[in-house]
């Protein structure tokens, strides 16, 4: 599966605390974050991570565009609730509302979903993934 992680400035600590309690489930899947974010997860946890660009640089639309390209399976995504969520933010909530990819913008939900991909209930998100490459291959 591939897993987006994005986290405000003021999460990023959080963020890596959570990708080191969870790095054994992390490990076994593809990860893609924000720049600085990828850095500190990468730096404290060894895990591989791709890098996009940093979120408020156009990260976050990379991160948008490739759910839209059914290419994220789930997001991970801790926002400071004292900021408003801006045009990127909800055009990314919206992407995975209307892609049926789960997001987390909270320690909770991250919890729900992670262990939810430990135990393979997300399994159909790949399937769906790989389904949607051989149809957009045979029409290309």
């Amino acid at each position: 599966m591939e897993i987006a992680l994005i986290a405000n400035d003021t999460k990023k600590e959080l963020m890596t605390q959570f990708c080191i309690a969870y790095c054994g489930v992390l490990a076994k899947h593809d990860l893609c974050a924000t720049k600085m974010t990828g850095r500190l997860i990468s730096e404290a946890t060894g895990l591989k991570i791709e890098h996009v660009l940093p979120g408020r640089q156009g990260g976050v639309q990379q991160i948008s565009s490739r759910i839209e390209y059914n290419e994220i399976d789930a997001v991970v995504y801790f926002h400071d609730p004292a900021d408003e969520f801006d045009a990127n933010d909800n055009s990314l909530i919206r992407k995975c509302d209307a892609n049926n990819v789960p997001i987390a913008t909270n320690i909770a939900t991250a919890e729900l979903i992670i262990t939810a991909i430990d135990r393979g209930d997300l399994d159909w998100r790949s399937e769906e993934r790989r389904v949607g490459k051989e149809c957009r291959s045979r029409w290309s």
